[in-house]
């Protein structure tokens, strides 16, 4: 069941943003979503945190001052999504332009599983030249083993990390991360390539005191920006204020053509023009094809291709990257029929939770079968595929007001022994199990979410920025919300309305086509996934968009939500 609300919102805030000139619809949105004033948008790098506020950038960079004084070797050790990639690049970018000898690893999801372990320290240590120092990127704030083996071998470790702490911090050199409970840094939400990108700021600044550089031979680490936003909007993590200044920076190099040779390449393979780059190519053009080589392979392809100055190999990875892509958007798709099969032979309605296993499933793509089933259903979704070593890999994804992590460790505690390991924030989470105790393990998963959570979070609530008149939905409008950043935490404007629905198509067996009527008018809509029909009248949630079809354009209705 869909509910469709509209959301609240400070009138005299959209007073304000009106009287500063944006159209009342879009200022009615801004001000829902916490923007009194025209400041609070600041897309300049001066409105950003200062890396001085992050608490450990500066012992970071101290240790890192030390390596490049004593020319140490500095090895990343990398995460193998795009927050990771991307965090890699910037590192590896990063380190060298301020002087530093650096290298990577990046874990295989099947072989290592994921971040520092002390296999993985047993495989950095055996390289020539032996690092002196590990820094991770985008990992290691639960790495307590690893770390110790690294001291084991005469190895320091600064971790750069974003997710949450466990009980026990590791011993680390330095820990750097806005997620550590006694930091005050302001903004929460900086992905992984955010905090590597802090600590390489707050290094040049070191190396700017000790006279090593000045402002003008100092080097442009603003050109790492657009790794920066890629990383930042691919991690979906909360597009607060700072975050936002980071993308819009990262846009703003790349629709100029001052974009590294990968970044484009895979704009170019992706059918994407970097003049017009916007917050959806990194989501649903660019970083798919850079997660998809984390997923069915190793990332170093990912990662190489970032890290390439020659356009030509640039462009040569990139479609390596495409067609693993195109492998892995196949096998989503044979994993989403099995899926679907399963999820047939299950009344949803009574069920708070849906977990499935199938021994075809691929341990890289079931958090995207996970992602697809909990947006279908609206019900915590965990899928299950067999691991090399025995055990059963998990991916799950989870709906507002189920706190996924939590859970987890709820069934952890209720029956020892029957999750291996786990870990993960509110809305996604990973664990091991083994195959033996799939069934007592989605029993509990079941109980617990039942007996915690209250009934109304299982309704699909849709909040809409309200209804538009007919001469409302105009290009203008359009533009006027393209100007701004929105991602996660930061939604774009959606609207809803009562339409008469005049016409309705179904395209490829997957999409609605609609042609809908509102006031006299008649618009153009699209609903991606939906198959079903709908009503002749209904009250629908929809983003205005621009569309441009053999040269024409004109606005197009994309339908989130039909009540």
């Amino acid at each position: 069941m869909t509910k469709i609300l509209s959301r609240t919102y400070d009138l005299h805030a959209a007073d304000r943003l009106e009287e500063a000139g944006f159209l009342p619809p879009v200022a009615r949105a801004l001000a829902a979503r916490g923007i009194s004033n025209k400041s609070d948008l600041e897309q300049e790098w001066r409105g950003m945190i200062p890396p001085a506020e992050l608490e450990g950038a500066r012992a970071a960079a101290e240790r890192l001052a030390l390596a490049r004084e004593r020319g140490e070797h500095v090895v990343i050790v990398a995460d193998y999504d795009c927050d990771g990639a991307t965090a890699c690049a910037v590192g590896i970018r990063g380190l060298r332009m301020l002087g530093i000898n650096a290298s990577y690893f990046v874990p295989d999801r099947v072989l290592h599983g994921y971040g520092l372990t002390p296999t993985v320290v047993d495989i950095v240590a055996g390289r020539t030249p032996k690092p002196n120092l590990i820094v991770t990127v985008d990992n290691g704030v639960s790495s307590t083993a690893a770390v110790e083996r690294a001291h084991e071998l005469g190895i320091e470790v600064v971790i750069t990390d974003h997710h949450l702490p466990g009980a026990e911090l590791p011993r680390a050199e330095v820990i750097v991360n806005p997620n550590l409970s006694d930091s005050h840094f302001p903004s929460k939400n900086l992905a992984g390539v955010g905090v590597i990108y802090y600590v390489l700021l707050a290094l040049r600044a070191l190396l700017r005191e000790r006279g090593l550089y000045d402002a003008a031979t100092q080097p442009r680490l603003d050109a790492l920006s657009d790794f920066v936003a890629l990383g930042t909007v691919a991690d979906v993590v909360k597009l607060d204020k700072n975050n936002r200044i980071l993308v819009s920076q990262g846009l703003r190099r790349i629709r100029s053509g001052r974009t590294h040779a990968g970044l484009e390449a895979l704009f170019a393979i992706a059918g994407k023009d970097c003049r017009t780059a916007c917050v959806r190519d990194f989501g649903f053009a660019v970083a798919p094809r850079i997660n998809a080589a984390g997923r069915l392979g190793t990332m170093e392809s990912g990662i190489e291709c970032l890290l390439s100055n020659d356009p030509a190999a640039a462009l040569a990875l990139a479609e390596s990257l495409n067609s693993i892509n195109s492998e892995r958007r196949e096998l989503e798709s044979e994993m989403q029929l099995a899926a679907e099969a399963a999820l047939a032979e299950t009344d949803v309605q009574r069920r708070a939770t849906f977990s499935l296993y199938n021994p075809d499933f691929n341990e890289g793509v079931v958090g995207l079968v996970a992602a697809r089933l909990k947006e279908r259903i609206h019900r915590p979704v965990i899928a299950f595929a067999p691991t090399e070593n025995g055990e059963l890999k998990g991916s799950g994804r989870s709906i507002p007001g189920i706190h996924l992590r939590d859970m987890l460790d709820l069934v952890s505690k209720r029956l020892p022994g029957v999750i291996l390991r786990f870990g993960g924030h509110a809305m996604a989470a990973g664990l091991s199990i083994l195959p033996q105790s799939f069934s007592d393990f989605s029993a509990a998963f079941e109980e617990v979410v039942r007996t915690h959570c209250d009934a109304s979070v299982f309704e699909r609530v849709v909040l809409t920025d309200g209804g538009l008149a007919p001469d409302e939905i105009t290009e203008a409008l359009c533009t006027e919300i393209d100007a701004q950043i929105w991602g996660q935490g930061f939604e774009a404007p959606l609207f809803a309305n009562e339409f008469t629905v005049l016409e309705q198509t179904l395209l490829k067996d997957a999409h609605l086509k609609l042609s809908l009527g509102l006031g006299g008018q008649r618009f153009e809509g699209i609903f991606f996934r939906h198959r079903e029909p709908l009503p002749a009248h209904a009250r629908i949630a929809y983003r205005p968009a621009i569309n441009e079809y053999r040269g024409r354009r004109s606005v197009q209705l994309v339908v989130e939500a039909a009540e």
